[in-house]
């Protein structure tokens, strides 16, 4: 059964997209950010960067994340908020090209090779999330772990012909090199997609439906993250 009452929502992400879709859907996320080492968790896989098993890859770096973040929680964390309970997000995101999953370039020439190959093409981009449902006991001080569900969700995403000075333009503004697959769809990345097949959110890095969806399954009823934004704003 779903309980109403106020939720807080921790982002376990550094993403300002991923925060940005949280506020728009009426969330107010605290930022904790997660320093785990991605290429470790990966490494548990046959092919780390492989297209097998794509949906594990990300879950399991979703999960690491969030996993990290809850850890580190004390009830200060929360102390502007009035919820006694709290849900925790890890996410990732990877895009599958040419049998293998790409993360975030971090160099510019990385970038621009990997937008070469994305050019008039259509590709996956796999989202894992995972949620940790948390207690929170402010006279103690202490943040528990209750439950946590994990899952993930595929969007195609299907590029427009993209000409090599404009790559070159895109990968001078430096916006592609922090981001899964070397694009964006809410920033200066968005003209040279043509559409998606799924949740566009998702393709920021959050997927609000699948989000909905686990928070029912660990009893969180949606408005109640909502009013752990108006619990705060009336404090």
């Amino acid at each position: 059964m779903e309980s109403d009452g106020p939720v807080a929502f921790v982002l376990a992400s550094q993403s300002p997209g991923r925060a940005q879709v949280a506020r728009s859907a009426g969330l107010d996320p605290i930022i904790r950010v997660s320093h785990v080492d991605e290429e470790a968790i990966l490494k548990q896989f046959v092919n780390p960067h492989g297209a097998q098993q794509a949906a594990q890859k990300v879950c399991a770096l979703a999960q690491a994340k969030a996993r990290a973040v809850v850890a580190e929680l004390t009830s200060i964390d929360f102390s502007q908020t009035k919820a006694s309970r709290g849900l925790v997000v890890g996410c990732d995101s990877m895009l599958e090209t040419d049998g293998a999953l790409v993360g975030k370039p971090h160099t510019p020439e990385l970038a621009l090779e990997r937008i070469r190959a994305q050019s008039g093409k259509s590709t996956c981009l796999h989202t894992g999330h995972a949620a940790y449902l948390v207690s929170i006991d402010h006279a103690s001080g202490s943040v528990s772990t209750v439950e946590h569900v994990v899952a993930q969700a595929e969007t195609v995403v299907h590029f427009g012909d993209i000409s090599e000075s404009e790559a070159r333009a895109y990968v001078n503004t430096g916006e592609p090199l922090e981001v899964a697959g070397a694009f964006t769809i809410d920033g200066l990345g968005g003209p040279f997609i043509r559409g998606v097949e799924g949740d566009p959110h998702a393709v920021v890095g959050l997927s609000l439906p699948l989000l909905r969806s686990m928070a029912k399954q660990l009893g969180v009823a949606w408005p109640s993250l909502w009013a752990a934004r108006l619990a705060a704003e009336r404090r």
